[in-house]
């Protein structure tokens, strides 16, 4: 069940009531008979179990590297491979 924050108009004192979503919302506080308003406040949202930490997300502060950009040279265009001449390998029949 949701807990739902209420603050009193004429006492100002603020406190939690635990409802069903289909409660009506309190429109009178039982202690000074002033009409209550209900707070808005942040869901009590908390992830467990694997996978679920603060390190797996990437920061925007810090991009991720490219490990093969390392590799690469810096320029527009990488300088074309050097061409080897290879000679046929003799066979074990040849002589």
């Amino acid at each position: 069940m949701p807990l739902y924050e209420y603050k009193c108009q004429r006492c100002g004192s603020v406190f939690e009531v635990m409802q069903k979503f289909s409660d009506p919302p309190l429109k009178v506080h039982a202690s000074c008979g002033g009409a209550l308003e209900r707070l808005l406040s942040p869901p009590a949202l908390q992830f467990k179990g694997t996978g679920w930490y603060v390190t797996d997300y990437a920061r925007a502060s810090q991009p991720k590297k490219d490990k093969d950009a390392e590799a690469r040279p810096a320029g527009p265009e990488a300088p074309p491979a050097a061409k080897t001449e290879s000679k046929p390998s003799a066979s074990v029949g040849d002589k």
